[in-house]
Parts: structure tokens; sequence; C-alpha cells
């Protein structure tokens, strides 16, 4: 392979404003400047004319632009605007309804500019140099899963969502990009272009390993990473599609004394409401601020106490938050039961009792958007409820409803308090889905003076690095 030039997709929107910051070619012409595109009559119109689609060509060396009101953190707690700055090519093309900018770039470039983008260029350059590769991993496999899926066309067997009367279960991955490769949010990679400087080290971090990338059984590993493992990674099946990847393990994220460290079955409620009410040694246990400061961006350094925290809500809080989030009513909320748990602890399925219907929730990031205004810092939690007095009122059995699957497994059938709870607390671990390269762990193994190949090989175990083009 060589590296070939990809597809970001930036916004989508009914108007676009952007600068052409040097020359750029269009349409015959050469030009530069402030610039609006906006959707009329299922085109683009552009100057007085209407286009299905505009492709803005650099015309000379080190071309940018500059796309206005680029929303970042979508759906999350620090969502914002930002005018962000881009090199390479511009492509504006029509999608449902709207207009869509896309970035053409050379992978390289792109990489340099996610590792930039992802985390601070202060951070250890061994951890810059591993998140590279997992990042070029990454991206190479989804391009593949693409043109799979393109492949098989419309029916090509591929469903995210399993709905019934008592079950709704969702997961967020390969469902929505069809015109370009990767979009350039937290959904896929941070991409914001040469928005931000571009340190020496980032540069050489991604050319130390141009063209590395991790490969397991003759294919490139779709390598996925996550801010905060809470002690312990996740499989690729808890949230996702159920299919398992042997370099995706769950493991304890410690470093081996005389042997491989043991991780307790967190699929068990037990072990797992003890190890996530206890905060067990691990790389990403950390609370050095120099350290956390050296590698998250300002706003990711909003969210404090990842590695464990609490969320309390009244009744009424939770309820319409329920309520809004799932769109379903389930009048007052009398208990959340984990169903099934994976290896990390993360809850899989979710059991929600209300006063007017009782549904069981999965995957992962399901459950972490409907029990939060933005997104749960993770679904590995347990639950602590609230009565105004011990409670006394006659209780109900209610059964579980998840069908028992490859994962974790099924809660026993409880008795649930017809009284509704005052008040629920969420004690949780980590942040993120737990998957892969946890970057506060790895960040810590680069400061203390790991490798990148030891820090890759640690979370993507049996993998191999390899170099596909030079």
């Amino acid at each position: 392979m060589k590296g070939p030039e990809i597809s970001v997709g930036i916004v989508n929107a009914q108007e676009i404003n952007f600068s052409l910051n040097m020359n750029y070619s269009a349409k015959g012409g050469t030009y530069r400047g402030e610039e609006t595109v906006s959707f009329a009559e299922g085109g683009i119109l552009w100057r007085g004319n209407l286009y299905q689609e505009l492709t803005f060509t650099p015309a000379e060396e080190g071309a940018s632009f500059s796309l206005y009101n680029v929303t970042i953190g979508i759906n999350f707690h620090w969502e914002r605007q930002e005018t962000q700055i881009f090199q390479g090519t511009l492509k504006l093309v029509v999608e449902e309804g709207k207009i869509t900018a896309i970035n053409l770039l050379p992978v390289e470039d792109y990489l340099i500019s996610v590792i930039s983008s992802e985390m601070k260029a202060t951070s250890p350059l061994e951890f810059l140099k591993a998140h590279a590769v997992v990042s070029r991993s990454w991206l190479y496999a989804q391009m593949e899963k693409r043109r799979s899926l393109q492949s098989q066309g419309e029916q090509g067997g591929f469903f995210s969502l399993t709905k019934s009367d008592t079950e709704y279960v969702r997961w967020y991955d390969r469902e929505d990009h069809t015109i370009f490769d990767v979009c350039a949010d937290d959904h896929c990679q941070r991409y914001q272009g040469i928005t931000k400087a571009t340190k020496e080290a980032v540069v050489q971090a991604v050319q130390a390993t141009r063209g590395q990338v991790l490969m397991h059984g003759g294919e490139i590993c779709d390598a996925r990473f996550h801010k905060c493992c809470g002690g312990a990674t996740e499989e690729f099946e808890t949230c996702w599609e159920d299919k398992h990847f042997p370099y995706l393990e769950a493991l304890r994220d410690t470093a081996p004394d005389k042997e491989k460290p043991t991780l307790p079955d967190l699929t068990q409620e037990a072990e797992a409401e003890q190890w996530i009410r206890s905060a067990p040694r691990a790389f990403c246990n950390t609370q050095n601020k120099r350290v956390l400061a050296q590698i998250l961006n300002h706003y990711d350094q909003e969210t404090t106490d990842f590695y464990r925290w609490q969320v309390r809500y009244t009744q009424e809080e939770l309820a319409d938050l329920i309520r809004r989030r799932s769109k379903t009513d389930y009048g007052q909320i009398l208990d959340l039961i984990p169903v099934q748990r994976g290896k990390s602890g993360r809850i899989t399925r979710l059991q929600i009792v209300g006063t007017k219907r009782t549904m069981c929730i999965g995957k992962e990031l399901e459950i972490r958007r409907t029990l939060s205004e933005s997104h749960l810092f993770s679904s590995a939690f347990v639950v602590d409820k609230e009565y105004p007095h011990p409670p006394t009122a006659p209780t109900d059995t209610i059964a579980t409803t998840a069908p028992i699957g490859t994962i974790g497994t099924i809660a026993p059938i409880g008795t649930i308090n017809t009284i509704p709870p005052t008040a629920f607390t969420l004690t949780g671990a980590g942040w993120g889905h737990g998957v892969g390269l946890c970057q506060i762990g790895a960040a810590v193994m680069g400061e203390r003076g790991y490798k990148y190949d030891q820090i890759l090989l640690h979370y993507f175990q049996g993998a191999e690095i390899k170099e596909v083009y030079e």
C-alpha cells in the first residue's frame, strides 16, 4: 500500500461559511477570501449558480481554508463551535437536504492533525507514537469496512438495532458515513486540521511510525481507543456488534509483576460492585495533574474524577431525563437493574423498571446516552437508591427480560419495591467505552519509560506491528 488520500467529513448544514486563505481553483477560476454556499432547490447555491458538487483545489503550496461554526464534542457536555483551519482540498456535496463539507488530504497529514487534536503535543513521545499507530490502524480498518459494506450493497446484513416490546438494543458504529471515510469528531477521531499549532514532537511521532499498523491474523486491527478504562479494558462485542476480536480482550491495566495480572470476574454483580466501589491500582489511576495537563486538551480537563465518579439524580430528575432521552414514558423510576455486564464491569444490558413500563436497553453507549444529558462517563456503574424512610410496602417480583448472550450473565430475578425511591446515585468507573488503548493509561506508561511497542502490545495483546507502506 501507499499512503493514500482520505476524505474527512467536517460540517453538514443548510449554509456553510468559509474563507479561502490562499488561492484555490474551482469551476475554471481562481478564488480567495470569504465565501458562502447554501442549499437550494436540491443543489449548492454559490455565486448565483446551482451545482450538485463543488471542489476547491489548492492553487499554491501550503494553501489553507477556514470553516466557520464547526461543532466539536457533538452531544458531549463540552460541545461548542469553533472556526477551524484545514489544508488540502475542500469538497462540497449535497446530502439529505444539506451541504456537507469534506476535506481531502493525505493519510499522514491527517494523522498529524488527529494526534494534535486528540491530546496535547506535550504528551510523552512514546505515547504519541503509540497513538499514531492506533489511529492509522483504526483508519485503515474503517476504510476497509466501508468498502466491504458498499460491495455488499443495501442487503449486506448489517443491523445496529434490535427492538421489541421489552427490549431496545442499539449500538453506534458503522451505520452513518457513506460519502466520506471518517468524520472529524469523537464519533470517529478528533480531526481539527491545522487549527492547533502542530508541535515537532507530533510530526516526529507520525514520521517515526510511518506506514505502521497493528495486525492480527493477516488483517489490520480494528484498533479502538478511549480516555480511561477504569482499571480494566473491555471487549469489542460489549459495545458494538456481537463479534469477538482476539486482540481486544479484557485485561487488567497494570504492569505484570512475576506473572500476568489477573482480572476479577466482573460479569458477576458482586465482583463488579466490589471493583467499582474500590480504586484498584492501574496505569490510568492517576491524579498527577502535571501528566494529565500534558495529555488532555483544555475541554477534556473540564472532566474530573474520571477513574471513579458519582452522579446523583432525584426521582423527578431521573424520570424526566429518561423520558426525554429515550422518548419513552416509564412513569416514576422504581429501579435500574444491571442485566448483563461485560468483562470490565460495563453494563451492556440495563433494565429500567418504572411504574408505567419496564424495558431492557443496551448496548453500552445507548445506556450512557439515556442516563445523561450528554454521555455518562461509562456504563460501568452500580446503583444506590434513597428512600424517605425504610420501605415497608409490599414488593413485586420483576423478571429480567434480556436474552442470554455470549457476554456476561443474566441478573437473577429480584424483588422490586413498589415505592419509588426519592433519589438514585450512580457510582462508576472509567471514561469511555473501555475498548482497546486507554489514553490516560498509555500516557502514564510513556511517562514511566515504556516504549511505544510495549504500550501497544499491552493493550492489543497478540497483535503485531507491521509496516504496510514506506
